[in-house]
């Protein structure tokens, strides 16, 4: 069962009374940090996995060339 907006507000507004606005906004801008970060590692994490599949296709490829001049 989803929340209503009413609900949603009344935690917002105890949230912020808790924690105060300002405290908010740091979370907010450390979060972002975070996810970026998360973001770069994996896009980096991708392109050397791309990178690792290419080169061990292409010395696939020249160990087939090698065989086939063998026979």
């Amino acid at each position: 069962m989803m929340p209503s907006i009413p609900q949603l507000l009344i935690v917002l507004v105890i949230v912020v009374l808790l924690f105060g606005a300002k405290r908010l906004r740091n979370l907010g801008g450390d979060l972002g940090t975070a996810v970026k970060g998360f973001k770069d590692a994996t896009k980096s994490d991708d392109d050397t996995a791309a990178n690792q599949i290419e080169n061990t296709a292409e010395r696939v490829a020249d160990e087939v060339e090698k065989e086939k001049k063998e026979v």
